[in-house]
């Protein structure tokens, strides 16, 4: 099964929930585990295991279309074609370049050129790297290069990496709702959204519950920082009718660890009771959705 673990809005917790979640799902179950960072622009999961060692590293690349200017006949048929605006010809310049940042390498200006002008090359995007934190639990990380723009294409390269072989997969998504957040998301079994009772937290997460909606994806809500705000937020889940799946109190003890890098030690109790809970509610769900 795959959980991926989202939000509308940075800050919220969505690292911290996905970390805890792996790390609680190793200790209190039979099951494997992988966790993957999917917010390749800025990956910081390993953060939290600062003494591993990667057991292997690869480069990911895409297929960026190269336009021979000496066969191009500046028809701009390839133009066109491309629905990402990736190509600029300017005939009377005798001028053909396509902007890598924009291309999705979809292929089809190779297929609308008609005088073999353009040819694929390979352009590095990022990497992949993976860890093992225990016998059952597997971690990877997406990295974008600096520079590049191609986040939906590591992506989906880092979740091809993943070798399920009956574990749970825990994905950790990018913040927001753009492509990337679709990206990750897509093939998921349940998504655990990360939200926080402010007035910010409550807008963002609305718009992340109708992007769920419109992909019809299972779902729930885990409250972070609960204790602060107001309580607009539950009323919102009540008249939506989703799916509390549990509340992290705030913690200014908590914050503390974090911002060291410690987060994984000295656990309190009742935080690990509040995951032990969250966990059971996804493995066991109420009727009508399928737990792992």
């Amino acid at each position: 099964m795959q959980i991926a673990v989202a939000s509308g809005k940075g800050g919220t917790g969505k690292t911290t929930v996905a970390v805890h979640l792996y790390h609680f799902i190793g200790k209190h179950t039979d099951k494997k585990v992988v966790l993957a960072d999917c917010d390749v622009e800025e990956p910081n999961d390993m953060l939290f295991f600062p003494l591993l060692k990667p057991t292997g590293k690869k480069t990911v690349y895409q297929l960026i279309p190269e336009i021979d200017t000496e066969a191009c006949t500046f028809c701009k048929e390839c133009v066109e074609w491309c629905e990402f605006n990736a190509i600029t010809v300017v005939p009377n310049q005798k001028f053909a370049e396509v902007d890598a940042s924009l291309c999705h390498s979809c292929g089809a200006c190779l297929m609308a050129c008609k005088h073999k002008a353009i040819t694929e090359k390979p352009f590095p995007v990022g990497t992949i790297t993976r860890h093992k934190t225990g016998a059952d639990k597997n971690l990877l990380e997406g990295r974008l290069k600096v520079g590049s723009a191609m986040q939906t294409t590591l992506i989906k390269k880092l979740k091809n990496e993943i070798e399920q072989n009956g574990a749970v997969v825990i994905l950790d998504a990018p913040p927001g709702t753009s492509c990337p957040v679709v990206e990750t998301v897509s093939d998921a079994d349940y998504i655990i959204l990360v939200a926080e009772p402010t007035p910010f937290g409550l807008h963002d997460l609305k718009i992340t519950v109708e992007l769920l909606g419109k992909l019809k994806k299972p779902f729930g809500i885990i409250i972070n920082k609960a204790g602060l705000g107001s309580d607009d937020i539950y009323s919102f889940l009540k008249e939506k009718k989703i799916e509390l799946l549990g509340e992290i109190p705030f913690s200014k003890e908590f914050a503390t660890c974090y911002a060291s890098g410690e987060m994984l030690k000295n656990i309190p109790e009742e935080t690990e009771q509040i995951y032990r809970e969250i966990i059971g509610k996804v493995i066991r769900p109420a009727p009508g959705r399928t737990g792992l």
